[in-house]
């Protein structure tokens, strides 16, 4: 067998052990529903890793959540805003469907008014360039990580 088959055969080996989370249903932006201000279910049909969380949460080009917001659990990232409230014990202030619909959609969870980015909708604002229209700022998998990095930020 040549290296570039015993290659291939691997990956196809991966792909079959990988294959259910692959094909696992995710909810569409287009098809998400807010009720009272609630998403109850996950958006890919599991609970998002919280370490994966955290580190879209510190990503000035994925989350960005630090250019707005204060959270102690990230004292090592320069830069903290003040413009949104402090995320230390955001988990015991919100609970989780609240917590998920305003990353999905903050203007629907949150006010119209809000400055806070929407997550996981396809049309972010009249000033949104041209290369994001029609594309989330982060992927279903991503707001659950968020999601479950969120949780962990209780009050001491």
């Amino acid at each position: 067998m040549t290296k570039k088959l015993a290659a291939l055969s691997l990956v196809a080996g991966m792909l079959a052990i990988t294959a259910p989370y692959a094909t696992a249903e995710v909810v569409l932006p287009d098809a998400v529903m807010i009720d009272d201000g609630e998403v109850a279910k996950s958006l890919t049909g599991s609970a998002g890793n919280p370490e994966n969380g955290r580190k879209v949460f510190a990503n000035r080009k994925q989350g960005n959540c630090l250019a707005c917001h204060m959270n102690k659990d990230l004292s090592e990232q320069p830069f903290h805003g003040e413009v949104g409230p402090t995320l230390d014990g955001v988990a015991d202030r919100w609970e989780e469907p609240e917590l998920r619909a305003i990353l999905i959609n903050s203007k629907i969870a949150l006010s119209e008014d809000t400055i806070m980015p929407s997550f996981y909708r396809l049309k972010n604002g009249a000033r949104t360039m041209d290369k994001f229209d029609g594309k989330t700022i982060l992927s279903a998998e991503q707001v659950e990580d968020v999601l479950a990095y969120l949780k962990t930020l209780k009050e001491e």
